[in-house]
């Protein structure tokens, strides 16, 4: 049974009460149980479910045809699962390049997969790749139909501004974090708290140390030394160089269970998507556990950490 059928009534009532108490004309789209839609705001809304299942990770079968009503307007995929203490709210703009880019299954539905996680939730397309989402978590991208303040302050950042985000991210959530000795002097500590950065890479990685040591922001467990996520921030350098740093990782490393993330500006998905599903990466499996984000999800999840 394909699990996003199957939705518990008390968790859908749930998330559906809260958003009408949100937005009270909310009203659902007629021969349709998963889309709904706030019309003085030209806001729609696509509702999906799943359990938790064995690998750890949600299913959700999107209909082509739901996906299109979504496009020229504010829409707004809601990703919901058991336990779930916030929702996934994601702006369909701002996975409307992938889904085209892509064929549907013979079905008629694309096929989505959302892994929670503690450290950083990720959000994989089949035949696309994944993507961190973790700045997508919680009702900030639907309480406006816009949020240009948080667009317009990531298209100011610099790159050493975005790697000390990162920085604070990972340190935040318990980690050692370690970014190249040449780039500490930039890192910009009015941004965020000060914190110590790690002296050394751990010795059970000295295979791929020198491959370690240029990657912008380096998460590392504490006191474990386990490597937990690994981004490489490309402002207006090459993300095909950031992929090969991260490819050479995982072939020399393929035990590593960290992540790869790409971080990048405004507009740069679509460049990402070309390149890391060229045949290298999709041969050494790059291509299924890399995953991209942009900087305004970097400064939601650094927002949202600080409330916390």
């Amino acid at each position: 049974m394909n699990a996003s059928v199957a939705m518990p009534k008390p968790a859908k009532e749930q998330f559906l009460e809260q958003l009408k108490h949100r937005f009270p004309s909310l009203r659902r789209w007629p021969a349709s149980q998963s889309l709904f839609e706030v019309p003085e705001i030209s806001t729609r809304f696509y509702v999906r479910y799943s359990k938790i299942h064995q690998s750890k990770s949600t299913f959700y079968g999107l209909r082509e045809v739901d996906l299109r009503w979504l496009e020229g307007h504010h829409s707004i995929m809601c990703f919901l699962w058991e336990g779930q203490s916030l929702p996934l709210l994601i702006p369909f703009s701002a996975f409307e390049d992938v889904f085209a880019s892509i064929t549907p299954a013979s079905d008629g539905q694309f096929k989505v997969y959302v892994f929670p996680d503690s450290d950083a939730t990720e959000l994989a397309v089949a035949n696309a790749g994944r993507f961190n989402v973790e700045g997508y978590i919680g009702w900030n991208e639907s309480n406006t139909p816009v949020n240009p303040g948080t667009r317009s302050l990531a298209r100011d950042l610099t790159h050493s501004q975005v790697q000390t985000l990162l920085a604070a991210i990972g340190y935040a959530k318990g980690n050692e974090i370690w970014c190249p000795p040449s780039d500490r002097a930039e890192l910009d500590w009015k941004i965020t708290d000060q914190f110590p950065l790690h002296a050394h890479l751990p010795q059970r990685y000295k295979p791929v140390e020198t491959i370690l040591s240029e990657i912008d922001v380096v998460w590392m467990r504490r006191g474990g030394g386990d490597l937990v996520a690994l981004f490489e921030v490309e402002h207006t350098t090459s993300i095909y160089s950031g992929l090969l740093r991260f490819n050479d990782v995982h072939l020399v490393a393929p035990e590593l269970r960290s992540r790869f993330s790409v971080v990048a500006n405004e507009g740069r998905r679509s460049l990402f998507l070309r390149q890391v599903n060229r045949p290298t990466f999709q041969r050494s499996g790059l291509a299924d556990i890399c995953t991209f984000m942009e900087y305004d999800n970097v400064l939601d999840w650094h927002s949202r950490l600080k409330k916390t």
